[in-house]
Parts: structure tokens; sequence; C-alpha cells
């Protein structure tokens, strides 16, 4: 399998596994910078492994994994966090801490991340919440803010190391149809700035509506397609 010189993420011949359960098997592909790309598939069908194998929150007893640079198959426990700062990361529900303002939300993250002039943090929190849509949003609660809202404040606490790839699983699960649109539609945004975006999603119409590359999780393998979204009405 040949690999882009420009590649941020890069995997061969991976067995993805969930203790000693094997879950996916054979996994070969590349996302390049700046791609857009879709992972879809069941419940259960191994979307949420594949995304934690990516950031080293599940180790990769098989095959080769290269991920912002690092070779994930080899990475020691004290570069994960490095590779951490290099990538946006998403989960599925917000992680948000509900005790204390955006600001001090988003500030935990860049102490947290090796951050320690006071200016700049504050510059960097005001331009992450700008390119959100929410500049106002600083000293709100999480609980004033609605779910939309608070997807932003994690989409900009994502954003606050300038990562080379967002790893989203599920960012419009929780949230009506009109909020997803705006949701998706930041995604794009950051995607079009030259960011490459790898989103888990169960949400047929985004992918009727914005079709695209996808890796779709079946049967224990990933395959790998441009869409017809047709094609997948089965895996929602």
């Amino acid at each position: 399998m040949t690999f882009a010189q420009d590649s941020v993420v890069r995997i061969k011949d991976a067995a993805i596994y969930q203790g000693e359960h094997p879950v996916l098997r054979d996994v070969s592909f590349t996302i390049n910078k700046g791609e857009f790309v879709y992972l879809i598939g069941r419940t259960g069908s191994g979307k949420t492994s594949l995304l934690k194998t990516l950031y080293a929150d599940l180790p990769l007893p098989l095959g080769e994994a290269y991920v912002a640079g690092y070779q994930v198959h080899k990475i020691r426990q004290h570069e994960v966090p490095y590779l951490r700062r290099k990538l946006g990361i998403i989960f599925q529900d917000f992680q948000l801490f509900f005790d204390r303002t955006v600001a001090e939300n988003l500030f935990f993250v860049m102490r947290a991340t090796g951050w320690g002039d006071k200016g700049k943090m504050k510059r960097r929190l005001s331009e992450v919440l700008m390119q959100v849509g929410l500049d106002s949003a600083a000293g709100k609660m999480p609980h004033q803010l609605s779910g939309g809202e608070q997807q932003r404040i994690v989409i900009a606490r994502s954003l606050i190391n300038e990562p080379l790839i967002l790893v989203a699983d599920e960012p419009t699960g929780n949230l009506d149809p009109d909020v997803s649109e705006g949701i998706f539609q930041l995604f794009q945004e950051i995607n079009n700035s030259g960011t490459a975006v790898l989103m888990a999603t169960h949400n047929h119409k985004l992918l009727n509506d914005h079709p695209g590359r996808v890796l779709k999780c079946e049967k224990g393998k990933v395959l790998d397609s441009v869409h017809d979204v047709f094609s997948f009405r089965s895996e929602f």
C-alpha cells in the first residue's frame, strides 16, 4: 500500500481490539491533510474503537498506524499527550466541567497541554470562541448554553492547539436537525481552513445532503469509498 507524503493518518494491515476481543481486522486506509471523511457503521461495528486507536486510547497489537507523525503502534505512554496535542478530539458526550465557566474550561485544556503565557492564552481563547461563533460566551457557565452552543464550545476546545485533524465521535448525535446542520457547517469551515476531519456519524441526512468520502465499518472490515448515499441506507 502506497501512502501519500501529505497524509495525516496512515493505517496498514491493522487489527483493532477491545480488550482481547477483535473488532476490526486488515484495516488499511489513508487520510490526507485537509480531507473530510465520514466514518459510518452500525452500533457495535467498531467505529469508536477505531477512533480510540487513532488517539492511542486503545493499543494496536497488530499492524501499523501513523497519526500526525507518531507511530501509534509503537507509541510510549509519555508520548501520548504530545500526539493528542496534534489532534482535536470530540467525544460523544461533551465532557465539559459544569462547575466552571467556558473560559475556565478552555484554560484548563491550555494548561494541561503546556500553555503558560496568560496573555497568549487569553488571545487564543478569543480566537477559538470567535471561530465557533460564541465570542461572547467566555464568562458563561455551560448550563447557561443550549446543546448546540455547548457542542460549539467543545469544538473550540478541540481547536486550541491548531490540530492537524479533528476526530469527532457522533458530534451531532444529541442535537436536533437544524442545530446539527449548523454544527456540520462549522466542521466544513474548519475543514476548508486546512484541518482534516474524520467524523463518525449515524446522521443519514448529513450524508445525503453532503456526500463525500466514507469509511464504513462492516462485518469486521473497514470499507473505503466515495459513496452513493443510497447504498449506505442500511447502516443507519
